[in-house]
């Protein structure tokens, strides 16, 4: 009987680790435009380093992110609350190249229009996010 519910406990904490999901790590974006969404997505959630994925490797773009959450958790609790609830609104899509895509947007949480820019390098979409800002 021991042995029996030896062998249950066994299984249930198999079967619950089986299913245990830990975070997983982010797929690459499939396009500018995706690269840019998931981004913005993962920003106004407060998850930087989901926004990190998509952003393109560099000094700069790392100070902009930072500054990006510092202004983030300078927020009240309900202000962060709207912006993880906001939609974003994209005005308009270009591809000034054929690996190049500038995205303007806005969110519900502020009207203001914004403009984001990602860049194909290695095969790979990022946000390149010093240029959103020139």
């Amino acid at each position: 009987m021991v042995n029996y519910f030896k062998t249950i406990v066994l299984g249930v904490t198999l079967l619950y680790a089986g299913c245990k999901t830990d975070e997983q790590t982010p797929l690459p974006a499939e396009s500018g435009l995706d690269a840019g969404r998931e981004f913005l997505e993962a920003c106004n959630k407060g998850d930087f380093s989901r926004a990190a994925f998509y952003m393109l490797p560099g000094n700069s773009n790392e100070t902009y992110l930072k500054n990006a959450e510092t202004d983030f958790r300078k927020k009240d609790k309900e202000e962060r609350q709207q912006l993880r609830t906001a939609s974003i609104n994209i005005r308009s899509v270009s591809e000034p190249t054929d690996s190049t895509v500038l995205m303007l947007y806005s969110s519900s949480a502020d009207t203001l229009s914004r403009k984001l820019f990602m860049i194909r390098r290695n095969n790979q979409w990022m946000v390149d996010y010093q240029q959103s800002f020139q």
